[in-house]
């Protein structure tokens, strides 16, 4: 405990007679010293001996010539410092109170945040060592120093270390000592003030030592041919110019020195490698003079530099001037070979990015030095410090040895000839960035005041070090290297778990992060580098690193935070979201507000990896949600949705992959848009202020088979059944239980019943059962249907009558037992396999193949993407409720073509079938299916759609198939389905097949329903798709097939869609009208004509149509065209059409009529003025009469679809004779585009197409 001034009483005189207290305190200084102390010693004197010198020596520290003792203080032996301090505390027994204030206080001034170090009352003796001896045994002295004592050891650090100091005893008066940040971590000790010795050594008599100069032992070394004794050892002598980092390699520990001479620049490299020279490396002081004896010359293998190497009988002494003597050149002029020498110092690192291929010039690095204070340890692993709040400085190029002892916040650095670089990359967050090479020098100038802990820097299996010098990154590249890896450890490290496997390279293969980022630094880093030589970075006069030479980055990549990914889509999408853009104005100038509106509510925008800048790659942790029964990717901030497929179709099942953290580079990231607005017409659509709401929803898709697994969570795998698929058996019983699954780490999913509500997400996503280590049933079954999630009213026995409840999501599968129940130990503990039962008639009323219907609601909503139809699982509960039916079921249900469901021959109700979305729009709800969804979805949450509006799928049979069948979606079950994009393939299961009252065959989506996606949009159709939903690829949109009308008769149903080149005879009917755009009455004169009750609109839409009769030589047809496909017709340029419509919008409507025939009964013609006359006359000339290219779609009306065998009696007159006959009744179309053929072409594809109707015909 702290006290003010001295702590303790202190005697009056050491004659006098000591006091009780002062008893105790020395029977156990007494006491420690024998028990600590004694075993430790180098030799020499008793306990009581060395107790006596302790006393005298903490007697003389503490209280001077009164003889004073600590009585405050108490002893701590290393390993009770090591095991019981938890925190940093420092000691000062000769400070008194005001003086600690002081020197604290000057530590608050640098970082006012930090707190200072506490002090304490501990007095520590041990001896100074290089790890010569530990418990009895050698050990490897790697140039650090260390306090011991008999019960251990610590390492320490100095700021000044004399070679007399060397195993001797001492008291250390000041001191700080700091744990690590890691619990259970033994810290260091920062050794304040000298220490002071307990018996001190007599200063050692030497004599006077020849030597050489610098300038003369460069001589030495210039030469190609050494001229001394091979056995002679030379002294040299100089001022210390240089010196560089303790290095590491291949097992061997070395540093270089360099002398410079007194009097000249000279300057000659000394290598130190031998283990008892490493602790020379804390005596050294740059700017002093030093004697080194016993030096011979070496050339170090590979570079070829001659270096001075010290031997085994090599001292270290200071220099002065009156006990040295220097040697004449002459007497080393005595012939002999060089001795080779390597310190494996020459290591096979790749050079740094070459700039052949860069976009911009390399930078110069500034060599300068820098004393400053650090303020902030950035990454202590990748060698990131920051300096006095502003400046970065990075060590990673440097060898931390000592494990960064010392570098803390507020601590003094001295740096020489280090780089500067500014603005190495652009997202780091430093302007100015300090790296040191191997030819700077970092020196400990102050210790910190502040209590810190130490963060070391691991000296194996340091990732950041191992991919630095593998592949010799250049500053800009590694510190992109280091912000991916802090975010990789802050995303994913509570979910990977322990983070050694997650950050540091381990042997027994590469960890989470290394997987990650090798095939990375392999693209960007050339193949063919060079090595680093460290030797010529150290020792070659002209200076070459990897930190010369630099060039502003532009990372290859990013992996942002999911969160972030989240807000960067949506804000683009928001930015880029422009609602002119999502209709074509041709056909939005004729929409009236209900219709516009209506098809601007739903869009969406997609983005891959290229999307973004740099390339976004997605990484996340798989996950099974339970509340919205969907897969997500998630990490620490966030979570997305997803849908994952496979290439070859099948449905992805795979448990296994829960928890595993994915890499995807491929993929599709869709953002939905759902807009409630008002907008009165097209002209107001590039203003905003008529949107009133606005909502998305976020989720990505890609492909199974462009995942790489980074991580998969350490379960044991246990032996049993693989998943197959198996045609579906036997009988129907009900069963309503509550399911959970578990064990998704099992080759065959299991599912696993736990009591509701039981657990958290987190819990629910790695299935971690209740159950597990009790007993438990399981029974394997098989899934022959599935239906979709929606909220019914099912709700658990134990919650009452359910009266005020909410609706519950859920979803529903029959299934068909594969065998009996069994009961087992341990819910984790599945067995093989058992033999599958085939037999549907023999079999078919056995216990063990019955069908049955299972709920899954609440934590087992989470299993809903991993169950398919025709899939193998594993039921395991504590309890299951099995309650027996009689009731039988069909079998499995065939999945049938979109021919075959078009086809007047078919009779099904609950049809399955498979396509290709090639058009997806919001329309009103057929007549008869508004009520189809629950009405409790009128008040759904998360969609500003129209709950009484569906989604119309027009789905096609294959990429380019004419044969489209139309799928309706009620608004309300669109929360649960994912993916339905143009260009998508799906799978549609149980829907409901209709037949309109114009004979269209059309299905709905029911509550039995389900989808699953089957292949993804290709990325190519994102390009040139319509966001409100029509695919490029469309039908509408490409060619479609070319044929006869005549094909038309016999197979009305599968030609839904085409073109035929043929012959406009004429224009039957021409109608031109301007409507209210909100109540669509006649607008007049830019008002609306309705009077009771009368109009508030003052927007009125142009609409146009015409009826054509066109003719192929096999048939005729009846065309209506409508707006612009009527300008078309007509030969109108835009221009004209324009002046047209403006002339129609002061009357209001002109209709035109041909006569004849085919003129509509009840129709009148509007009073001829100057534009209906242009009209007329323009639709009888000649000139309308021309080949065109015709693409088109079969009107199904019911009237309009005329029977192949049936004819009708028509006139033809040739000139004055008139001939009567039979002829097949007209085929009523839907224009879709007007070409004008070219005569060229047209008899080119007239040849085609007769060659084609000759090879079917043969």
């Amino acid at each position: 405990m702290e006290t003010p001034g001295r702590p303790g009483r202190s005697c009056a005189g050491p004659m006098e007679e000591p006091s009780g207290a002062e008893q105790r305190w020395l029977r156990a200084a007494r006491a420690f010293v024998c028990e600590t102390l004694c075993p430790a010693g180098p030799g020499g004197g008793g306990p009581e001996q060395l107790a006596d010198l302790v006393l005298r020596c903490l007697r003389s520290t503490w209280g001077g010539r009164s003889g004073e003792l600590p009585l405050g203080y108490s002893f701590i032996s290393i390993s009770d410092l090591q095991c019981q301090q938890r925190t940093p505390c420092c000691s000062h027994m000769t400070w008194s109170t005001s003086d600690f204030k002081k020197w604290a206080h000057q530590g608050e001034v640098i970082l006012p945040k930090q707190s200072v170090l506490p002090r304490t009352h501990l007095i520590l003796i041990g001896y100074l060592t290089d790890g010569r001896r530990q418990e009895g045994k050698e050990k490897l002295m790697d140039g650090n120093l260390y306090v011991q004592d008999s019960t251990g050891s610590i390492p320490c650090e100095l700021l000044h270390f004399e070679s007399e100091w060397l195993e001797l005893l001492f008291l250390f008066p000041s001191w700080a000592y700091i744990p690590q940040t890691s619990q259970g971590s033994a810290g260091y000790v920062e050794i304040l003030a000298d220490p002071v010795p307990v018996d001190p050594r007599p200063e050692r008599v030497v004599d006077t030592i020849p030597v050489f100069y610098p300038a003369t032992a460069a001589q030495l070394l210039s030469t190609s041919r050494v001229p001394y004794q091979r056995r002679a050892k030379l002294n040299v002598a100089g001022e210390l110019a240089r010196l560089s980092t303790l290095l590491c390699i291949h097992h061997k520990t070395f540093f270089f020195l360099f002398l410079k001479c007194f009097t000249s620049a000279a300057c000659v490299p000394v290598l130190v490698q031998k283990p008892p020279q490493l602790a020379w490396h804390h005596m050294l002081q740059l700017g002093h003079g030093y004697v080194l004896t016993a030096l011979s010359v070496s050339g170090l293998k590979a570079s070829g530099h001659k270096v001075f190497v010290t031997s085994f009988s090599s001292c270290l002494l200071p220099y002065c001037a009156e006990q040295v003597k220097e040697q004449p050149l002459e007497i080393a002029w005595r012939g002999g070979p060089i001795q080779p020498v390597s310190p494996e110092a020459t290591v096979q690192l790749p050079l740094e990015l070459t700039d052949e291929k860069l976009p911009v010039p390399a930078k110069e690095s500034k060599i300068l030095s820098y004393m400053g204070i650090i303020t902030r340890v950035l990454n202590a692993q990748a060698g990131l410090y920051e300096l006095d709040n502003k400046i970065c400085l990075c060590l990673a190029y440097q060898q931390l040895l000592n494990s960064a002892r010392g570098l803390r916040p507020g601590a003094c650095v001295e740096l020489r000839d280090v780089h500067l670089l500014q603005k190495p990359l652009a997202s780091f967050p430093f302007v100015v960035v300090l790296g040191a090479c191997l030819h700077s020098i970092v020196l400990l100038k102050g210790f910190s005041r502040l209590s810190t802990f130490q963060q070391p820097v691991a000296s194996s299996g340091n990732l950041y070090m191992q991919l630095l010098f593998r592949y010799n990154l250049g500053l800009p590249l590694y510190l992109w290297l280091v912000s991916l890896l802090e975010m990789l450890e802050q995303r994913f490290c509570r979910f990977v778990g322990c983070r050694r496997l997650f950050i540091r390279s381990m042997p027994q293969g590469p960890g989470v992060a290394e997987k990650f980022l090798v095939p990375i630094l392999n693209a960007v880093v050339p193949s063919k580098a060079q090595v680093r030589d460290v030797h010529q970075e150290i020792l070659a006069e002209m200076h070459h690193c990897p930190l010369q030479q630099y060039q502003p980055l532009e990372p290859p990549c990013q992996a942002p935070p999911l969160s972030l990914l989240r807000s960067v889509a949506e804000q683009r999408s928001k930015e880029a979201f422009n609602p002119s853009q999502l209709l074509s104005p041709l056909e939005a100038q004729h929409m009236g507000t209900q219709e516009l509106n209506r098809r601007l509510a739903w869009s969406y925008d997609t983005f891959s990896a290229e999307s973004f800048q740099p390339r976004m790659v997605l990484l996340g942790v798989l996950r099974a949600s339970c509340s919205s029964g969907s897969l997500q990717l998630r990490d620490k901030s966030a979570s997305i949705p997803c849908v994952i497929t496979r290439r070859d179709g099948s449905p992805f099942a795979d448990t296994a992959l829960i928890g595993s953290l994915l890499q995807v580079e491929t993929y599709q990231l869709v953002v939905e848009q759902f807009l409630q607005s008002d907008f009165p017409s097209w002209e107001q659509l590039w203003t905003l202020e008529h949107v009133r709401g606005r909502e998305t929803r976020l989720y990505v898709q890609f492909c199974f088979e462009d995942v790489q697994i980074l991580h998969t969570p350490e379960v044991q795998v246990q032996e049993g059944p693989t998943s197959s698929d198996s045609p579906s058996l036997g009988k129907k019983d009900v069963c309503s239980s509550k399911v959970e699954l578990g064990s998704p780490e099992a080759k065959l999913p299991k599912l696993e019943g736990t009591s509701p509500g039981a657990g958290s997400e987190e819990g629910c996503d790695r299935g971690q059962s209740s159950a597990r280590g009790t007993s438990c049933m399981s029974r394997l079954f098989l899934v022959t249907q599935k239906e979709g999630l929606m909220s019914r009213n099912y709700l658990p026995a134990a919650e009452g009558d359910g009266e005020g409840q909410e609706l519950q999501l859920s979803f529903q599968a029959t299934i068909l037992w594969m065998d009996k129940p069994q009961l087992r130990r341990h819910p984790r503990k599945i067995g093989n396999l058992p033999e599958l039962e085939q037999t549907n008639h023999q079999k078919e009323d056995s216990e063990a193949q019955q069908r049955v219907l299972l709920l899954f609601m609440g934590r087992s909503l989470r299993w809903f993407p991993f169950l398919h139809p025709g899939g193998l699982y594993w039921l395991v509960v504590p309890q299951c409720l099995v309650i027996p039916g009689s009731e039988r079921a069909e079998m499995g249900q065939k999945v049938f073509s979109i021919p075959e469901l078009l086809s007047n021959s078919f009779t099904g109700s609950l049809v399955s079938f498979s396509g290709e979305i090639v058009e997806r729009t919001l329309c009103a709800s057929p007549g008869n299916e508004k009520l189809s969804a629950p009405c409790s979805t009128r008040r759904q949450k998360g969609t500003l759609l129209p709950w009484d509006h569906s989604v119309k799928l027009s789905v096609s049979a294959a990429p380019d198939s004419p044969v489209v069948l139309d799928v309706y979606i009620a608004v309300a079950y669109l929360q649960h389905l994912w993916g339905l994009l143009p260009g998508a393939k799906i799978l549609f299961q149980n829907l409901q097949r209709k037949i309109s009252r114009f004979h269209n065959v059309y299905c709905t989506y029911i509550a039995s329903s389900c989808i699953s996606i089957l292949a993804l949009p290709p990325t190519c159709l994102f390009l040139s798709s319509n966001p409100a939903g029509i695919a490029s690829k469309s039908p509408a949109a490409t060619s479609p097939s070319l044929v006869f009308l005549s094909n038309l008769l016999l197979q009305p149903h599968s030609l839904s869609r085409s073109q035929i080149l043929c012959h406009l005879s004429c224009v039957l009917a021409l109608s031109l009208q301007w409507i209210c755009s909100i109540c669509s009455s006649i607008f007049r004169e830019g008002r609306c004509s309705r009077h009771s009750p009368p109009c508030p609109s003052h927007t009125g839409v142009s609409q146009a149509s015409a009826k054509i009769l066109v003719e192929d030589g096999t048939g005729e047809a009846l065309v209506l065209c409508k707006n612009q496909q009527v300008a078309a017709v007509l030969g109108l340029s835009p221009v004209e059409w324009k002046a047209v419509q403006s002339n129609v919008q002061r009357r209001g409507s002109i209709f035109i009529q041909h006569g004849g025939a085919s003129a509509r009964p009840g129709c009148v013609e509007e009073p001829q003025d100057l534009v209906t006359c242009y009209l007329k006359s323009l639709c009888r000339s000649r000139a309308i009469c021309r080949p065109i290219l015709l693409a088109f779609s079969l009107d199904r009306k019911s009237s309009k679809i005329p029977q192949p065998d049936s004819l009708q009696p028509r006139r033809f007159l040739c000139g004055e004779m008139e001939f009567v006959s039979r002829v097949g009744a007209r085929l009523s179309l839907t224009c879709l585009n007007i070409q004008e053929a070219d005569p060229k072409v047209l008899c080119g594809l007239s040849s085609k197409r007769i060659k084609t109707s000759i090879g079917h015909s043969a």
